[in-house]
Formats: structure tokens, C-alpha cells, sequence
């Protein structure tokens, strides 16, 4: 009997049970099912996502009657009475012309439509994501209004906004999931590699821009919000697999794979867990620039001192007196590497719902493992590298406390110019090539009458392979001389033998490899009282952070131990609304420290006001500050590139930074030493020459043209920011999007280039020795040049405005144009060694067709870009960037049956390969197809 009765209760709970459930499918106008629409049970979590037929299934705790509530970006939300348990609900979305009723969060940190943000925000959403002509939805990003891209690789894309941004854009942040995705050492972000898949993306926001009142410092000119999908909402296991071809002049037509995959799983109202694997492998864009970084002409032949951009090598060079300045030869970039790209990334999460409400307990792990080439000073091969984080955090909907960790680890990664230097003096040291150069040289010309040219092709392959003409063959002045072996050709075992033992050498003497296990460990909070104080919306909060710089010596001076300093803020905003809620204030202020520097405050106001009967005009202003420490790199890197020395400004970092350099035998003629010691106060708070100057100098002699600079310390710079908007949807359907901006910059942080004598001193009074001793120093090559961190004492100002159009032109096609004008204001002859870096076309054109509903299960997409030419400067190389016009497309069809959509892309169709940072390879075409299960 009891057995019996057991069974009965739990017949009846499980009937009861499913007495409570309610199912359904939701359709467009069309009636064709919708994949990814949240249905939710209004007054309690219980929620569902509808899948690729548009089906969900409920299981609420609470009994009829109750409302449900359905919503998917792109479409006007519905709520739906619920009256019976058991029942079936058909529900057909009508979609909206616009998506400016989507509802944000990073702009005030708190829930906002989009339209009464108070500052420019942009947003990319589930629809988006499935929707991008792009190969990724990171690099359907650039599509979004404001951004353009730094693309260093075929995997490594930097996102700019508000220019002054190079690869390593310090002055942009990308939060995942709250966390910030920077490297610890590098204090950038590396694209997507430790972002998200795909298939777990629920949102991107991003704000252009500062942000530092609400985000600390570094949220400077921008900042990206990814965040993804929860397993309570969002349930299954999705897969998509991409394979296609990627074509470029330099690299030609080579494989591409890209495959993910997600697993979610709520495990009860209480648990959820949720799982991430992607893996991409193809083919890097190389790099094969050949422009001489010297004065003359292009390649050796013509120029004894050559110095390609994408030739490493030969920026081994010295000067040889009767015979001029002189470097070695060098190899492709294409024989330094494998020209492969590599990225994996997997996450983990297990999410608590301790009690029947929001609150929720995170637990997550990260890791990205990648190989792809990254462009700063030198260009790096970034091969097995590693970063890591893991985050515990607890939130409700009215706070968060957060602590995450970020550890990376550079794997075999190396300095390609590193690895060319020293594959050359595998064969040959610098000293026996230098000096097989000059002999065959002077003797070329002094017993066969050989012209300069033919004399330089003669000491060059001499040098190089140890043969002479016939004239020159047993001659006693090369019988006793030190030759070394001949030069490794590429791809020879000779060759991949020295290569693989450079690169493994961390001493950077005698290899490349550079080593870096840095951390960062970082707690966050913030509470909002919007629950407990009923006149307006206040929100308080702050952060701490620590660095642990762990280089080794290859990258900063951490050569005695890692490097650690830390910084903290704190902040609070006020937001409130008034006249009938037409008029929303917010207000906010945050305090940053520095344990290097001086604090910072932060504060930001802006107004919006919502016009017309139905609140849909709304007008913005704000005013805020923003404000940037210097980098980890700023303040302690310690990296000797062979042509310049890249020298961090913290005070203890000048004293830790020693050199010795050797001095030519025309300096020691002088009476100079044979070698030198520098150190890093030799490059700030002292007078040197700036390198325009000095390059000045070089050809006309005249000491005038010199110009003496005295290179203070870096400190943090900071913005004024000035915004104004409009955004509206006009009675015919029209969204308008308007914004302008104007930036003040103070104590603008750049780089610069400067030149210090070995010998002699820095002044311009002509009647004294040593300054004459000195311009000699600088006429024998016996120089340093160090590439500093300061700020400008000028000012530095930006402007820029944009417009953005979109509506549904004719049935399902939704039309949209955008067009940002962007431009800033330096008067160069006031500080003539001051970089700018702005590295942003003054105009450009985005605009975008498509379809989802042209006809059953099939949709489209086009985008199209177009910029303006630009200069681009960085420490690598400056010079123009061309004009360019790109066309991305995409068709996806829809198979209910089997959960999936078939898609095929092509990026940059029917264009040309094309370039968006000098020294990197041109970017080429992608023509893809891809197979999605349960998007």
C-alpha cells in the first residue's frame, strides 16, 4: 500500500506538473518561426528562448492567471494573458522599422532605452550576430557606426573609435562578461582571442567615447561590452562549422576553418551551467612591404644602406668612413614565420540561483590560446600565447560585486626583427660582415676602378657568400681576414635550424624570444539604491586593481623580479527625471589613484529631453572627463630594438635601464672610448637632439636645423569631452541618428623620438668643443636613438560628428546609412617631435541592405564601406593609407527540419587586397559557407 501510494503522488505531482506548463510558436507577419525569442513569466525568472522552429516550452511555479511577456530585438515586444495551465499560445511579432526602443545597459549602468541614453551608444544583438556578412561578429563590428579597424592580422583586429589609436589601442577598453579583456602587460586589447563564440553572444554595446566617470581610466576614447548568453534563458547544445577560402596577391588562395560549439544546461530553477569550444585555423595576410625606411632607393642595389619595411635585418647598419653607411641584408617577414593562424578558446561557467528571485552566484573560467602576429614597435609573432581569466561573482538586478584574475603567458612567442638580426650573425657576426664589406669595397674601387654602384654589389656579395671577382681572388688583405660561413637562404636546413634556435633564446644578443607571465587581479562593485530611495536613481561603487609585470627582462626591467603597482577608484551617479519624465538628468563623479601618479577626478552631466507626443524626439547633451594613466610599457618597459631603444619614464625605471654600445673606429680616432654606458636618464630630463632635426641635419649640415628638446616624465592625460544628439523615429518610419562631438586633450600622452651623442654634448653654442665633438658623434652613426613616453605641453583637439539613416524601404528590406566625419587640431612646429598617432580617415561612408524574409526560410545581407585616404603614424612606420571601398554579403537559408541554417559570405568582394595599418599585410578576400545548428 505505502509503495502504492508513492506512486500515486508522485503520478499526480508529475501530471500536476505538467498540468503547468505552457508551450508555444512564435511566427513573423509572414508566419515563418522566429529562433531566439525570449518568453518570460512576468513576476519571476521562469523563462524560456524559443529554438529554429520557433517552438518554447514554460514551466512556471505560480498558477493561472499570469501574464507572459515575448520579445526579440527587431520586433514589438507582446504580453499575453495566461489563463489555463496546459495552454498553447500562437503569437505573431510584428516587427519595428527601428531598433531604438532596445533597451541598454553600459551607458548609465543601469536598464535605458536606447534612445533616452545620455550618450552615443551603439548596440549589435542576437539578430545582429546571426546576420553579419563579416566572417566573425567581431569583424562584423566594423560595420557599426563610429568604428574603424586597425588590423594587424588576419585574427587580430583593433577596434578605434575617436582616433588616436594604433594596434595597441590603450585608450580603448572590451569588458566580456564585466571582464576587462586587456593584456596585463600590454594594457590592450587582443581582439577576440579571449572574447566570446558566437553562439553564446546575447549583446554588444558600445559607447564611443570617455567613459571614465562610470569605467576608471584607460576608458578613454571608447568602450565595448560583450556580453553572453545565460544558461537559465538560453538551454541546448548549438554548433555551427565555417569553411571557405581566403585570397590575397601575397599569400595566395589558402584554406580557412572555423568551427564552435555551445552546450548549455538548466539543471533546475536553482543551477544552470553552460560551456564554450571554438576553433579557427587559416592562412596569416602577409606582410610584404618593401619601401626603404632610409633615404634612398628601393633595395640594395641601388641603396648600400637599405632598409625595408618588411625586410628585417637590415636595420643592422653602421657607418664606414670612405665608404658610407651601410646595412646588412635582411629577410622577408614571409621566412621569419610560418604565416599561419591559429586561435582556440573555451569557457566554462556554472551559475547559482540560491533563492527563488535574481540573486545569482557566477563561478567562470576563460582561456584563449592563440597565434597570430601583433604590430607595436617591431613586429612580433605571437605563437602559443596564452591568456587566462577567472571571475566569482555575485549580483542581483540591483547590484554586482565581482573579482576576476588575468594571467597570460607569451608561450614561443618572438621579435621577428630579432630573429632576422640573428640569423644573420649565426653565419656571419656583424663585425666580420662589416669588415668583409669594406675590404672588398675600397679594393673593388682601387684595383679594378670599379664605379660606387658596381663597388657596393661586389662588397655586398663578398659579405654575403664569401665570393669575389677574379680581379680580387688572392689578394693579401682577404687571406687573413675573418669571413664566417656564407648566408642562410630561406627555407634551407641551415636556415630553419638557426631560426628555430633563435627563437627560443630569450637573450636577445643572441635570439628572439621574449617571455611574459604577467597578471592582473582586479574587484569590482556597485550598488544601486533605485529600491530604497524613491526621488531619483543613485548608484555608488568602485574598483581596485594590481599589476604583476613578470617579463623576465625581455619586455620591461623586471630583470631582478616582477614588477607590481597598484590602482583603485571610486565613483557615484544620480539619475532622475522631471516635466511628466521628458526631462532625464544624470550626474556622476569617480576618484582614481595611481600608485604612480596623482589622483584623478572624473565627473560627467548630461541632459536628455524626450520632444513629441509620443516622447520619440530626444535631444542630448553632456559634458565629461576622461582621463588615461600611463601604460604599463609607458612606465617600465626596457627594450633595446636594435635602430632605437624603447625606455619606460618611471622614476625607478631610468636607473634600471643600462647599456653599452660600441663606438666606431672613426669616433675612437677622436679620442672617444670603445664602448659607452646609457642609461635611461640619458633619454629624459636632459637635452638631446629630436630626430626630425637631426635627419634635417644630415642633409644639409647646417648645425642650425638642430633642435634641443629636454623630455620630461610621463603623466596621465586627460579630455574634456563636449556632446550633443538627436535620435528619433520620424512618423514615416525613418530613424534618425545624430551626434557631434568636441574633445579637448591635456598633457597628451604620446611618444617621441630623440637622438643622444655617445660622445660630446647636446647645445647649440658652436665655439664649444664638445658640442662640436657631438655633431661629429652624430656624423659617424655613434648615436642612440630612444623612442620615450611623454606629453605634449600643446594642445591637442578633436571634432567630429556623424548621421545614420535606416528604415524599411519596401516591404521586408531594411535600408540603413551611415556617414562620421572625424579630424583633430595640433600645431606640429610648437613641439615638432610630438607623434599624434590620430590614425583615422576624416570621412567615411557605411551602408547596409537587407532582406530576412525575401522569401520562405531565405535571407540576405550587404554592407559596404568606404574611407578616405589617411596618415598613419606609429613607432613601427608612418605613411598614407589609401582610399578604399569594400563590399561584404551574406545568404542564409533556413531548414526547420534539421534546426539549421546554411550561410555563405564573401568579405571584401570584388575588391582589391587592401591596407589599414603600414606594415601589416594587406587585408584580402574571404568567401566562407557555414553550417548553424540550433542558432
Amino acid at each position: 500500500m505505502r509503495v502504492y501510494l508513492i506512486i500515486l503522488s508522485l503520478l499526480f505531482c508529475g501530471v500536476a506538473f505538467a498540468q503547468n506548463s505552457i508551450s508555444g510558436v512564435v511566427t513573423d507577419e509572414t508566419n515563418q518561426p522566429l529562433p531566439g525569442v525570449s518568453v518570460k513569466v512576468v513576476g519571476e525568472s521562469t523563462a524560456s528562448i524559443t529554438d529554429v522552429e520557433g517552438k518554447f516550452l514554460l514551466k512556471p511555479t505560480k498558477q493561472p492567471p499570469y501574464m507572459v511577456e515575448i520579445s526579440s530585438v527587431g520586433y514589438a515586444t507582446q504580453a499575453i494573458e495566461v489563463k489555463t495551465s496546459g495552454q498553447k499560445l500562437e503569437v505573431q511579432l510584428l516587427s519595428q522599422d527601428i531598433n531604438l526602443d532596445e533597451i541598454v545597459v553600459s551607458a548609465s549602468r543601469t536598464p535605458e532605452r536606447i534612445l533616452e541614453s545620455p550618450v552615443t551608444i551603439e548596440r549589435m544583438g542576437i539578430k545582429d550576430v546571426k546576420n553579419t556578412s563579416s566572417a566573425t561578429f567581431y569583424d562584423g563590428l566594423e560595420n557599426l557606426k563610429e568604428v574603424h579597424f586597425n588590423t594587424s592580422s588576419l585574427s587580430f583586429k583593433s577596434i578605434n573609435t575617436r582616433g588616436f589609436a594604433t594596434v595597441a589601442n590603450t585608450r580603448f577598453m572590451q569588458l566580456v562578461d564585466g571582464m576587462d579583456n586587456s593584456s596585463p602587460a600590454l594594457n590592450f586589447v587582443l581582439g577576440n582571442l579571449i572574447g566570446l563564440s558566437e553562439l553564446d553572444v546575447q549583446s554588444v554595446e558600445l559607447l564611443p567615447g570617455a567613459s571614465s566617470a562610470l569605467y576608471g581610466a584607460n576608458a578613454f576614447n571608447g568602450i565595448l561590452f560583450m556580453n553572453s548568453k545565460s544558461p537559465f534563458d538560453y538551454e541546448g547544445i548549438s554548433v555551427y562549422a565555417r569553411y571557405g577560402k581566403t585570397n590575397q596577391k601575397l599569400a595566395g588562395t589558402n584554406d580557412y576553418y572555423d568551427f564552435g560549439i555551445r552546450a548549455a544546461h538548466k539543471f533546475s530553477d536553482y543551477f544552470a551551467a553552460k560551456a564554450n569550444f571554438t576553433y579557427l585555423k587559416a592562412t596569416e595576410w602577409i606582410a610584404g612591404d618593401e619601401r626603404s625606411m632610409t633615404n634612398g632607393g628601393l633595395g640594395h642595389g641601388i641603396n648600400q644602406n637599405y632598409d625595408g619595411l618588411n625586410i628585417y635585418g637590415d636595420e643592422v647598419t653602421t657607418f664606414i668612413p670612405n665608404v658610407g653607411q651601410v646595412s646588412r641584408t635582411g629577410y622577408y617577414e614571409e621566412d621569419i614565420n610560418d604565416n599561419s593562424i591559429e586561435s582556440v578558446k573555451a569557457d566554462f561557467s556554472l551559475h547559482v540561483k540560491p533563492m527563488k528571485d535574481d540573486f545569482e552566484i557566477i563561478l567562470q573560467h576563460k582561456v584563449g590560446i592563440g597565434s597570430t602576429i601583433y604590430q607595436g614597435a617591431n613586429r612580433y609573432r605571437l605563437e602559443d600565447f596564452i591568456m587566462q581569466q577567472s571571475k566569482l561573482e555575485v549580483k542581483n538586478r540591483n547590484f554586482f560585486v565581482r573579482a576576476y584574475m588575468t594571467t597570460e603567458d607569451a608561450g614561443n612567442s618572438y621579435d621577428m626583427r630579432f630573429a632576422a638580426w640573428n640569423v644573420n650573425r649565426a653565419w656571419k657576426t656583424d663585425q666580420e660582415w662589416f669588415t668583409n664589406y669594406a675590404t672588398a669595397y675600397q679594393l673593388s674601387s682601387a684595383v679594378m676602378g670599379a664605379s660606387t654602384t658596381q663597388a657596393a654589389g661586389i662588397a655586398r656579395q663578398y659579405a654575403d657568400y664569401n665570393q669575389l671577382p677574379a680581379a680580387l681572388v688572392g689578394l693579401p688583405q682577404f687571406a687573413t681576414q675573418p669571413t664566417g660561413g656564407p648566408r642562410y637562404m630561406p627555407g634551407s636546413p641551415e636556415f630553419n635550424n638557426a631560426l628555430a634556435t633563435v627563437i627560443q633564446n630569450p637573450d636577445l644578443t643572441k635570439g628572439a624570444k621574449f617571455i611574459d607571465q604577467s597578471q592582473l587581479y582586479h574587484v569590482d562593485g556597485n550598488y544601486n539604491f533605485k529600491e530604497i530611495i524613491q526621488f531619483a536613481e543613485i548608484q555608488v561603487g568602485g574598483s581596485f586593481r594590481k599589476y604583476k609585470l613578470d617579463s623576465q627582462g625581455t619586455i620591461f626591467t623586471d630583470f631582478d623580479g616582477p614588477i607590481k603597482y597598484d590602482e583603485y577608484g571610486i565613483y557615484t551617479q544620480v539619475q532622475k527625471k522631471f516635466m511628466d519624465d521628458r526631462l532625464k538628468f544624470t550626474g556622476s563623479i569617480r576618484y582614481d589613484k595611481s600608485q604612480n601618479f596623482d589622483g584623478q577626478y572624473s565627473p560627467r552631466i548630461s541632459f536628455v529631453y524626450s520632444a513629441g507626443e509620443r516622447k520619440n524626439h530626444n535631444f542630448r547633451v553632456s559634458f565629461q572627463t576622461g582621463f588615461r594613466n600611463p601604460t604599463t610599457q609607458d612606465q617600465y618597459i626596457g627594450l633595446d630594438l636594435g635602430p632605437f631603444a624603447l625606455v619606460g619614464s618611471a622614476e625607478d625605471n631610468l636607473d634600471r635601464y643600462v647599456e653599452t654600445m660600441n663606438v666606431s673606429a672613426a669616433g675612437q680616432a677622436l679620442g672617444a672610448p670603445a664602448t659607452v654606458t646609457l642609461s635611461g636618464r640619458d633619454a629624459y630630463n636632459s637635452n638631446v637632439y629630436s630626430v626630425p632635426s637631426v635627419q634635417a641635419f644630415a642633409l644639409s649640415q647646417n648645425p642650425a636645423d638642430l633642435e634641443i628638446v629636454n623630455i620630461k616624465l610621463v603623466k596621465p592625460e586627460q579630455v574634456k569631452a563636449f556632446e550633443v544628439g538627436y535620435k528619433s523615429v520620424t512618423d514615416n518610419g525613418i530613424a534618425v541618428d545624430l551626434n557631434a562631438y568636441y574633445n579637448i586633450y591635456n598633457d597628451f600622452m604620446s611618444t617621441s623620438r630623440v637622438i643622444r651623442p655617445y660622445y660630446g654634448t647636446v647645445g647649440s653654442d658652436l665655439s664649444d668643443q664638445n658640442v662640436l665633438l657631438g655633431l661629429q658623434a652624430l656624423s659617424n652613426g655613434d648615436r642612440r636613438v630612444y623612442q620615450v613616453y611623454t606629453n605634449t605641453t600643446e594642445n591637442v583637439t578633436s571634432f567630429g560628428f556623424g548621421v545614420g539613416l535606416s528604415k524599411k524601404i519596401y516591404k521586408d528590406f531594411e535600408f540603413g546609412i551611415n556617414y562620421n566625419h572625424a579630424q583633430f587640431d595640433f600645431d606640429q612646429a610648437k613641439d615638432p617631435s610630438f607623434i599624434a598617432g590620430f590614425n583615422t580617415p576624416r570621412h567615411r561612408v557605411k551602408a547596409s541592405l537587407g532582406n530576412q524574409n525575401l522569401f520562405k526560410n531565405f535571407g540576405f545581407n550587404l554592407n559596404a564601406r568606404w574611407s578616405d585616404e589617411y596618415l598613419w603614424q606609429s613607432s613601427f612606420a608612418d605613411g598614407m593609407i589609401p582610399a578604399v571601398t569594400v563590399f561584404d554579403a551574406q545568404m542564409n537559408y533556413a531548414v526547420p527540419s534539421m534546426k539549421s541554417v546554411f550561410k555563405i559570405s564573401a568579405s571584401n568582394l570584388f575588391g582589391n587586397d587592401y591596407l589599414q595599418v603600414i606594415g601589416a599585410g594587406r587585408i584580402g578576400q574571404q568567401y566562407l559557407v557555414s553550417w548553424i545548428i540550433n542558432p
